[in-house]
């Protein structure tokens, strides 16, 4: 009986590896692909950003009247492997936002099997919309939050006496993380959604503390914009309803429970 145990287990960890291999697979040849385009994409994704007819830039000049004329920006390697190193980890890094899906569905199908019937049907849909939400906060991140940063950072002047005169590290380090974290944030409603439906979560939890919410966004919309109120409102605005959204799905999701009980 223990041998059939410890099978059961080898087995597992043998699934397992399989689908990191996969996974692994996966992340590899999207990466080989964007290594090929590795400077179209660094000319045209990334250090657009800099420039002041990106789109972002053209579209709060249009509507907000915010103009931004100049970002007196220059970008260097400081290292013998800086550039050839970035262009590995931007390849790296795009395998995996692509293969998202892949890999959520890869890891999703290994933890599902262990699930029990209930929580395997609130969980219906899950790698759709959790893949979706994903690929939303990359945009928003992209679009919105990392030119902004851009924009704030590479403007911002002690004395005129000092250039900015960026290392690609740098550079590339925040626009990456950026829209890597924004992707992650957009996920809050799923969390609300599962964390409700196994009653870790309720709606009236978040409710009680949604002015320190508030108060948190406001604080992080001023940490990652330029310090005007126009950047903080387009940043803080989406999360907020974000947050916002967490709330309805979880009250939702009370309601159905609810009714569910009472029929029952």
């Amino acid at each position: 009986m223990e041998e059939d145990k410890n099978m059961s287990f080898l087995g597992h960890l043998e699934e397992l590896r399989w689908r990191l291999v996969r996974i692994a697979i996966a992340v590899l040849v999207l990466g080989i692909v964007l290594w090929f385009f590795q400077t179209w994409i660094m000319d045209n994704l990334f250090l657009s950003m800099k420039n002041p007819d990106f789109i972002t830039f053209q579209l709060m000049c249009k509507y907000f009247g915010i103009c931004v004329h100049e970002i007196p920006v220059k970008m260097q390697s400081m290292t013998m492997t800086g550039q050839f190193s970035y262009a590995l980890m931007m390849s790296a890094l795009g395998g995996v936002v692509l293969a998202f899906p892949f890999i959520f569905y890869q890891i999703w199908s290994f933890v599902k099997p262990g699930l029990k019937k209930k929580e395997k049907t609130i969980s219906k849909g899950i790698v759709f919309y959790v893949s979706i939400l994903f690929f939303i906060g990359i945009s928003f991140g992209y679009f919105v939050v990392a030119p902004l940063c851009v924009q704030f950072f590479g403007s911002y002047q002690i004395t005129k006496e000092l250039k900015n005169i960026f290392t690609i590290s740098s550079y590339m380090s925040m626009i990456l993380s950026t829209i890597f974290y924004s992707g992650l944030l957009f996920l809050l409603p799923v969390i609300s959604y599962l964390f409700t439906k196994l009653g870790v979560l309720s709606s009236a939890f978040l409710r009680k503390y949604r002015k320190h919410s508030i108060i948190g966004i406001l604080i992080l919309s001023a940490l990652i914009t330029p310090p005007d109120l126009i950047s903080q409102v387009i940043v803080g605005i989406p999360i907020l309803i974000l947050y916002e959204t967490g709330i309805f799905v979880s009250a939702r999701v009370e309601k159905k429970l609810k009714i569910q009980q009472q029929s029952s």
